[in-house]
Order: structure tokens, then sequence, then C-alpha cells
């Protein structure tokens, strides 16, 4: 049996995970966002409206968003896909209202579409 190591191959790639990661904290704007209940709903809630006036992702300077699942797992999302996802799924009727007296609109993204979408 041949085994052929692919650490080079492996290094590199991993190399360039650390320096996209690197990026990203250093020379981006970043939105943080921690959702307490997507590990039990499989969604994350994507502001786009609160008290009748724009917010959230609607009015977002941050060239990625991370989505904080306390315990679980951090995503880091860049935010013209997460708009493009965020659009599609509102034009599908997949909203919710939250935040403080349910004045917050939000579209609700399976942590999966984030994934693998």
């Amino acid at each position: 049996m041949n085994y052929k190591s692919d650490f080079d191959l492996d290094l590199s790639t991993g190399e360039q995970g650390e320096v996209l990661v690197h990026d990203m904290l250093q020379l981006s704007t970043i939105e943080v966002k921690t959702d307490f209940i997507a590990d039990r709903t499989g969604n994350i809630a994507v502001e786009y409206e609160s008290w009748g006036k724009p917010s959230g992702i609607a009015v977002t300077k941050a060239r990625h968003w991370v989505f904080v699942i306390p315990n679980k797992i951090a995503l880091f999302v860049e935010t013209n896909r997460l708009k493009d996802i965020a659009r599609r799924l509102y034009n599908e009727g997949k909203v919710t209202t939250g935040g403080d007296l349910n004045k917050s609109k939000m579209v609700l993204i399976p942590i999966t579409e984030l994934i693998h979408g």
C-alpha cells in the first residue's frame, strides 16, 4: 500500500485560512450578534427594522457579520452574502418579530443556509 502524506498541501491550505481570519479581524469591520436560542431553533434571526425604522442588516456598514451561538460556535459571514440570503428568505416570508415589545422585524435564516448556502 502506497501512503502519500498531503502535509504540504494541508499546511498551505491551513495557512490560507489563518490569513483569511487574520485579515477579517484586523482589516475588516465586523458586526457581532449573539443568538441565545439559535441552537434550539436552528435559525439565526437577522434584524432589518426596529420601531418602524431600518436597522440591523438594512443599515450596517460592516463588511462581515459574526453570529455567536453561546458555548457552540461563531459563524463569520460576508455581509453581501448575508444580505442576498436575507432578501431571498424575506421574499419567501421567513420573517418574525421580537425584541422590546416585539417592535423589531427579523428574517429567520437557517444556520445550515449560512454554512452550506
